[in-house]
């Protein structure tokens, strides 16, 4: 590159919008990463939340994007709602529900025990929705709504069709539901389905139908799309107006003076994008995820472009703003960042192929003539590294930034800040659930290679322990339509002749041949019906950190992700920087350990 990421980002998207041609990652296509997300849009009550590959809970925060692998729980008397784009998840009290596969075509979740109701608004072509319970596997197969209870011993599960087709399999069960029927399924193997009467609706329903009607009835929702999550909260908190620039655009009401976009929230740290903003505001996910800010008089208006009937999430529409001069002038490790205007290009920091790229920036970015990045002077938001590392509330830990010495910065690729524990779970910890560890997508111990051997890191306390463990634990059954991978192992129950998902567990069979499971009681989990094979989990957070101080600010690349789950070192990232990180400095060497130092 020989001028500013500004140039380049311009000749990048004129290929991209106009030839389509690939210039940023290395091997196109390979791990793009999900258009759709899912987001936490609800949370009453006490409701906890588990990132992916982690066995530590924390607290729910409404607005939390959530994706293949996190686990929700809503505790007694609490509810959880989960937008995901065309489909909402909504959870009644006790429930435990894994996302255990997210992807454009499907929607795959795990139900450990209580209930949920599913609204599907629209089913894309190609598309899926799965529910697996220890009871039988659910396609929900048509716009619809469709409700499902699940039993904490994992002995029985109801299912209720109020509107739409499912189909269930279990083993050798296979049967579909029409509008107006309920099964109810007993037994794990075999499982033995009877019809009953579609129950009355309760209080839980009744809420979900309200949810519903919000959001069929919303005007934004009609205008931008349901496939975008959260449109229907802007009704209350704004107006829309036609711009002759910009089109329709909406306006919030009642902001405080010093508002700016992306300033009312915290940065949290979420693979496989990285770096990703979490808004206070709570009607903040759509237009910090999807469209554009313009500054417009006195106020500031969001400009989603033109309707899309996939739209592609983005963690943060931000260009990041930093170099030598800015560092000096403000203090070292300072992060700052401002929204990006109309038409202005997203220059993802995550590893992308060429779809992506071009889906991600096509309703908003047109003809790009130049990039003069309009928010620049005017919306520049400053913390102190260690406030963004930590996922602190940037309002509280704003550093100021003079014109001068905005003058001085430069656009770069982004923030050079490697998350702290706190930044992956992106808020306070609280006590585990009482629910089993790891119903669904647990946590595979993860290897890596040191000069004394391998070591696995338990994801309870991130302190290295020896691997093997006990030997002779048989993993529990997994019933699958589809074959999995060849690396895993045979079947342990069920159709003959089809392998099943190895299962790995650092705790030895209680004496009834069960497995601990880290719940409260030592139950063993339920056998889970499943047709897709589930995503492999994320290392623990505690094995991925090293990795992540090789390259600050970049989440793993997928070959790096594979590798640290096959227990190798992650390796080195194969994508290009825009702009190369300085040559790491090399560790000076270090006086012997004293007796008993950790290594």
């Amino acid at each position: 590159m020989k001028t500013g990421i500004a140039r380049w980002a311009l000749t990048v998207l004129l290929f991209l919008l106009t030839a389509g041609i690939f210039a940023s990652a290395t091997y196109a296509d390979q791990g793009d990463p999900p258009a759709r997300v899912a987001r936490l849009s609800v949370a009453e009550g006490k409701v906890s939340f588990q990132p992916s590959g982690e066995t530590a809970w924390s607290e729910a925060v409404v607005n939390r994007p959530v994706t293949t692998g996190d686990r929700v729980y809503a505790d007694q008397g609490s509810r959880a709602e989960l937008e995901v784009g065309p489909f909402v998840v909504r959870l009644s009290q006790a429930t435990d529900v894994t996302l255990a596969n997210l992807t454009d075509q499907l929607m795959q979740l795990g139900l450990g025990q209580g209930t949920v109701r599913v609204t599907i608004y629209d089913l894309p072509a190609n598309n899926s929705v799965e529910i697996d319970t220890p009871n039988g596997a659910l396609m929900l197969q048509a716009v619809g709504s469709y409700r499902v209870d699940t039993a904490a011993d994992g002995n029985s599960t109801q299912v209720t069709v109020n509107v739409g087709t499912l189909q269930i399999s279990a083993g050798d069960l296979s049967k579909t539901l029409q509008s107006g029927q309920a099964v109810k399924l007993t037994g794990t193997g075999p499982v033995a389905a009877a019809e009953i009467s579609v129950p009355p609706a309760d209080e839980f329903d009744q809420w979900c139908a309200g949810r519903d009607h919000r959001v069929e009835n919303s005007p934004t929702v009609k205008s931008v799309g349901p496939a975008v999550p959260g449109g229907e909260d802007l009704d209350a908190y704004g107006q829309w107006s036609e711009q002759p620039d910009y089109g329709q655009v909406w306006v919030p009401a009642h902001m405080p003076p010093d508002w700016v976009p992306y300033r009312y929230g915290h940065w949290v740290f979420i693979e496989p994008w990285g770096w990703t903003w979490v808004e206070a505001e709570p009607w903040g996910y759509a237009p910090f995820h999807y469209g554009r800010w313009a500054h417009i008089g006195p106020v500031w208006a969001w400009v989603p472009g033109p309707m899309m009937v996939r739209p592609v999430y983005a963690p943060a529409l931000v260009a990041f703003v930093g170099g030598p001069g800015f560092g000096i002038s403000i203090g070292v490790g300072v992060q700052a960042w401002f929204p990006l205007g109309p038409r202005e290009p997203f220059m993802p920091w995550y590893h992308y192929g060429p779809t992506y790229i071009r889906q991600v920036n096509v309703v908003n970015v047109v003809n790009v003539t130049n990039v003069r990045y309009m928010n620049r002077g005017v919306a520049v938001t400053a913390v102190s590294g260690e406030a963004f590392r930590g996922g602190q509330p940037v309002r509280g830990a704003m550093v100021r930034v003079a014109p001068e010495q905005l003058a001085r910065a430069r656009v770069i690729p982004h923030p050079e800040v490697t998350p702290a524990p706190r930044a992956v779970f992106g808020s306070r910890a609280v006590a585990a659930p009482p629910v089993p560890a790891g119903r669904f997508g647990n946590p595979r111990p993860a290897a890596v290679a040191t000069p004394s051997g391998p070591r696995t890191f338990t994801p309870e306390s991130h302190v290295p322990v020896r691997p093997g463990g006990p030997t002779n634990n048989p993993p529990p059954q997994v019933f699958t339509r589809n074959a999995p991978e060849p690396r895993e192992g045979p079947r342990t129950g069920g159709p003959p002749n089809t392998p099943a998902p190895q299962v790995y567990t650092r705790n030895a069979p209680d004496a009834r041949g069960g497995f601990r499971t880290g719940g409260p009681t030592n139950t063993p989990p339920p056998h889970v019906f499943t047709r897709n094979t589930p995503a492999p989990t994320n290392p623990p957070f505690a094995v991925r950190q090293d990795a992540y101080s090789e390259h600050p600010g970049r989440a793993l690349e997928p070959q790096q992700m594979n590798n640290l789950r096959a227990g190798k070192p992650a390796g080195p990232m194969q994508d290009k920087e825009v702009v190369p990180h300085p040559a790491k400095a090399q560790p000076q060497p270090k006086a012997p350990p004293s007796h008993g130092e950790h290594h």
